[in-house]
């Protein structure tokens, strides 16, 4: 009885999960687990990123950090003497619980593995002496998280809490960019990980741009382009990938 008892605490969220709906406009905070140059890159080249924070779905259910989103290269453009390469890829999968959840999913953000390493820091530097739960840290993008029980504060402003593994805060719009705020009618506190409320495009790459997020046609195909030489994404960079249209998981 014990025995079955125990085999059903472990079942049931799994249950719950997979009949659950991920929402539009939840952003998943993920970090590559390969680098990526487009010297070596292939079209059709599986990639991974693994989730780094809890995401909070709706009480009860949960993506837990660790989840691994995959997908694969789509096209790459070598550099030329005149032009930077292009390297084009689309995260099509979240690995839940063993399961294989199609997604279709944005790029909100990119951050280097420098800028994500630097964001987990204390802005005093390393100190032995404090605990990492009392660290003052600086997100990527400005905003900065009092841990011990102060908030994520934009100036002034308190945007959110954090948490043991990141930060829950309410997305905002970054004015002059195509960045929304909360979409879907999805106003909840959400997963960020290492990275500001407003955090918007490239942080740390110095000729990277995003030359197509995967907002619009050909949906969930996200392109990145060097101003000049090779597209070169390292392990560890973080990215925000935000949910454009996500079915219900298999049941």
């Amino acid at each position: 009885m014990k025995r079955l008892l125990w085999i059903s605490l472990i079942i049931f969220p799994a249950q719950l999960f997979a009949q659950s709906e991920i929402p539009g406009g939840t952003i998943l905070p993920v970090a590559f687990n390969a680098s990526l140059n487009s010297r070596k890159v292939k079209p059709g080249q599986v990639i991974t990123a693994r989730v780094m924070q809890d995401v909070p779905l709706s009480p009860g259910s949960t993506i837990h950090a660790g989840a691994e989103v995959t997908g694969h290269v789509i096209d790459v453009k070598p550099a030329t003497g005149t032009a930077g390469a292009q390297l084009s890829l689309r995260f099509d999968t979240l690995l839940v619980s063993k399961r294989r959840v199609p997604i279709i999913t944005n790029v909100r953000a990119l951050a280097s593995a420098m800028a994500v390493e630097d964001a987990q820091v204390p802005e005093s530097g390393p100190d032995r002496g404090t605990s990492k739960a009392a660290w003052t840290t600086n997100q990527i993008g400005g905003e900065v998280v009092y841990r011990g029980g102060g908030p994520v504060a934009n100036g002034l402003q308190s945007v959110g809490e954090p948490t043991y593994d990141g930060v829950l805060v309410h997305i905002s719009g970054k004015p002059g960019t195509e960045c929304r705020g909360e979409i879907e009618d999805n106003d909840r506190l959400q997963a960020l990980w290492v990275f500001s409320s407003d955090a918007c495009g490239i942080y740390g790459f110095a000729d990277l741009v995003i030359v197509h997020a995967g907002r619009s046609n050909p949906a969930g195909e996200i392109t990145l382009a060097s101003e000049r030489g090779d597209v070169n994404v390292k392990a560890g960079s973080g990215m925000l990938l935000r949910v454009s249209k996500m079915p219900e998981f298999p049941k």
